[in-house]
């Protein structure tokens, strides 16, 4: 899970949820209203899937596993738990089916303040509750919120843990080649940035640029510490 930052909505998308809002609040403002008109509104849900598309990362990932095509506008408050938030923009991210339908269902754990314990990463940095780490390609809670997001994500199922290692061989060989290619001055070393960029777990290369000089060395090897230097000066994150 990486930050993302959520772009305003058009004026007129905006308008589409206000008004679709409206509808759900004539109707009582019920769970079952809401799941019916959420579906019939193909206006408002063209608007937030174009918005969000621009907010996900690379071929549109979900924003929750940085894995799988996102698929679905995923409502971070469920219907079930706030209907009256159908249609608010901030509520809607886009996920892959899996993590939407097989994962995450209507779970949105509390504290007891009613404080949300999950990680949404267009609203805060993931990294303030979880830590990738790298040579397991699992994550580590670092809060109550980061334990409550591996969890409901299913951010550390098998299929994930396995992409994340594979993903990480392939960043230190991509970055290698990278930064021979920047040093050459060679038009391919942005072609191979933008595919870096593109690729799922881009969650791993976020990981990588985090790790502290002293650190980075024992985890991505010696090969690899000069082209993540200079790949942080370049690009950061």
């Amino acid at each position: 899970m990486i930050p993302l930052q959520r772009v305003a909505l058009s004026s007129h998308g905006q308008g589409l949820l206000t008004r679709w809002t409206k509808r759900v609040e004539a109707a009582a403002g019920t769970v079952e209203a809401a799941r019916e008109l959420w579906g019939d509104a193909a206006a408002p849900k063209k608007h937030v899937r174009a918005a969000l598309e621009t907010v996900a990362h690379g071929a549109v990932r979900c924003m929750y596993c940085d894995d799988s095509r996102a698929t679905d506008i995923d409502h971070f408050q469920p219907l079930a738990k706030a209907p009256l938030r159908a249609f608010v923009w901030v509520n809607h991210l886009l996920a892959c089916s899996h993590c939407n339908s097989n994962v995450k269902r209507d779970q949105y754990p509390v504290d007891a303040d009613g404080v949300c314990l999950l990680v949404d990463p267009t609203a805060e940095d993931p990294a303030a509750h979880l830590v990738l780490l790298l040579t397991a390609g699992t994550y580590d809670p670092l809060s109550a919120k980061g334990e409550e997001t591996v969890k409901v994500f299913g951010l550390n199922r098998p299929d994930l843990v396995k992409g994340r290692l594979d993903a990480f061989v392939r960043a230190r060989s991509n970055l290698r080649d990278w930064h021979r290619l920047h040093q050459d001055a060679d038009p391919e070393a942005d072609q191979v940035t933008q595919a870096l960029l593109d690729s799922p777990f881009i969650d791993v290369v976020h990981a990588m640029t985090r790790l502290k000089p002293g650190v980075a060395a024992i985890v991505v090897g010696q090969q690899t510490v000069g082209a993540l230097d200079a790949w942080r000066a370049v690009h950061g994150f």
